[in-house]
Order: C-alpha cells, then sequence, then structure tokens
C-alpha cells in the first residue's frame, strides 16, 4: 500500500511540475495563465474560449506589420537605386555620409513630359527659339546628331589622355575630392582609376566609372576641347562641373534617377550606348513603360535626369566616353 501512495505521490508531483512548466509557458506566450484550464492529459485549454482567438489575431498583426515593413523597404530600393548602388559601392567617395530619400519629398511630375513619347527623336539643325520652345524644359528627351561637329574632343579624350591631364595637374589632391561613381568597381577614387593604365582595353577585368570634376585647372583644359552646344538658349548657362564617364564594353550605369536640380546634356565621344527611359511612377498609366535609344559618336543627347529614371549600357567594341553638364 504504502508503494502504491508513494507512486500516486509521485504522479501528482510530476503533474505539478507540468502545470507549473505550462504555465511558464503561457506567460512567456503573453497570455493571462488564469484563462486556462488544464486537461487529465497535462495539456491547457482556454476556459473563455478566447485564447486561440486573441493568439490568432496577434499573429495577424505581426505578419501583417512585417509585410508592410518588406514592401517599404523593397519600394525604396526600387526608387533609390542610385542611393544602393553609392552604399554598397561607393562610400569611400561619398563626401556627405547622410543618405536622403529624396526623392520621396518630389512634388508631383507633369506627365505630358512622357505621353505620347514612344521613342527619343533625333534631329539636326535645330534653332535655339524651336529648341526652347519643345524640349529645353519640358522634360521631352531629344538627341542632337549634329552638335559636336567644331569639337576636338572626339579626336582628343581617351583613357590615356585622362590620365595624362589628371595626375600631371598640380591641383591633384583636388580632384581625388571629386565626386567618383565606383559602379562596382574595386577603385578607390579618380587617381586610383587613372593609375591602373587601362588605356589599351585588353583589360580581364571589366570596368565603367563616372565622375564630376571640381578641378578648375582640368575644366579649363577640357573646355578647349568642347563648347557649349550651339542648340541650348542663348540665355541658359552651363554648370562649371563636367560630368565624365567612361567604360567598356557591356557595361553601364543600372537603373536610377538623378538630383541634379537642372535638365542635362551628355555628349557621345566615342563609342556607343544604350539608354533605356522610364517615366516616374505615377505616370505610368499615360507614358509607355519604357523607351530605349541608342546614342552614337558625335550625338548629344538632352534630358531631364531629375524625372526620367535612366540606365545606360554600352554597346558596340570600342570603349564609351561621354562628357556633359547641366543647364538653367
Amino acid at each position: 500500500m504504502a508503494k502504491e501512495k508513494s507512486k500516486v505521490k509521485n504522479i501528482e508531483l510530476d503533474f505539478k511540475k507540468r502545470c507549473i512548466e505550462l504555465y511558464a509557458e503561457a506567460e512567456r506566450s503573453g497570455f493571462d495563465a488564469k484563462d486556462f484550464i488544464f486537461q487529465k492529459n497535462g495539456t491547457f485549454s482556454s476556459s473563455n474560449g478566447t485564447i486561440r482567438k486573441n493568439y490568432s489575431k496577434k499573429c495577424l498583426v505581426i505578419l501583417s506589420f512585417f509585410i508592410i515593413c518588406v514592401v517599404f523597404i523593397v519600394y525604396l530600393l526600387l526608387s533609390e537605386e542610385e542611393l544602393v548602388s553609392d552604399l554598397l559601392f561607393g562610400y569611400k567617395n561619398d563626401q556627405c555620409l547622410i543618405p536622403v530619400f529624396t526623392s520621396l519629398l518630389l512634388p508631383p511630375v507633369d506627365c505630358s513630359l512622357c505621353r505620347n513619347v514612344k521613342s527619343v527623336q533625333k534631329l539636326s539643325g535645330i534653332s535655339r527659339e524651336d529648341f526652347e520652345k519643345v524640349y529645353a524644359y519640358t522634360g521631352r528627351p531629344v538627341i542632337v546628331t549634329d552638335a559636336t561637329l567644331n569639337w576636338t574632343a572626339t579626336k582628343t579624350f581617351s583613357y590615356d589622355y585622362f590620365s595624362d591631364l589628371y595626375l600631371k595637374s598640380t591641383s591633384t589632391n583636388q580632384s581625388i575630392k571629386c565626386q567618383f561613381f565606383p559602379y562596382g568597381t574595386n577603385f578607390d577614387n579618380l587617381t586610383d582609376f587613372l593609375s591602373r593604365g587601362l588605356g589599351n582595353n585588353d583589360n580581364k577585368v571589366p570596368w565603367y566609372v563616372g565622375w564630376g570634376n571640381c578641378d578648375s585647372d582640368v575644366s579649363d583644359e577640357l573646355r578647349q576641347h568642347y563648347s557649349k552646344p550651339y542648340f541650348l538658349p542663348e540665355y541658359s548657362e552651363s554648370s562649371r562641373l563636367d560630368w565624365i564617364f567612361i567604360g567598356q564594353p557591356g557595361f553601364g550605369a543600372p537603373m536610377h534617377l538623378d538630383n541634379v536640380g537642372n535638365p542635362s546634356w551628355q555628349a557621345q565621344i566615342r563609342g556607343s550606348k544604350l539608354w533605356t527611359l522610364e517615366p516616374p511612377y505615377e505616370c505610368y498609366l499615360e507614358c509607355d513603360w519604357s523607351v530605349q535609344v541608342v546614342v552614337n559618336p558625335g550625338e548629344i543627347i538632352v534630358l531631364d535626369t531629375n524625372v526620367w529614371y535612366h540606365g545606360t549600357k554600352i554597346v558596340g567594341d570600342d570603349i564609351s566616353i561621354t562628357i556633359g553638364s547641366e543647364y538653367d
């Protein structure tokens, strides 16, 4: 008999221990332990039938919040590809360490800039008046094919030319501070890139880079080989900042949006580049989702890169070299 009582006592102790563990588990799960009734098999259930319902609601709220966060992060990544590129590859060269999601703060866009744009028109001999009326400030992209005919840049600019120009400049330290876009390469800055001896185009490592020239001495030299495009409005002024992009075939810039304030022009000095343009998101119902055009040597593309999402890819067999600026 004593043996049987001892066995029962052990069972009761084990059961109480089981109950205590279940209470603790319930409290850790966020439930009020008083709402539970323990069954003979050691499991527990709700005394009022609401626990499972409340638990489901709590899980649903958490899951919904998680989905919203994921969607928001994906939206930011899609709308700020340039920012993501800078965060991944350009942090060493960025003078501003605080990223700003500027596209979220932009004013509404007038979709007339892309409405009925099925392709990018190429033209020549356009007057300043016609260019200003139709293209200069309307946001509609265009390519002018005859604006570099008198430029010596088409016969002068090359990797070796830029290398000699910058590395021999007395203000080399200033050039290092210029904004540099490595686009996923391992170049630390402009000086590093121009010191690699990449002019023969036989390198096994692919590359495409860009930079904004902030060296006044270099700028004076560059502008001996090109001039303000003839079609720009007479009273408009180009920025003192030159933007130069150079790279091998098959590579280019990912889809992104700029924040430079004014429309831009970019001259294709050497090689050919495929541009892919996408309208602002709010214009997707009114405009074609994507427009592509190849800019050939000697042509100038005019584009408001503040509102048109754009990506580039070098096509053909030659290195691509472009130079451009903004205008007001």
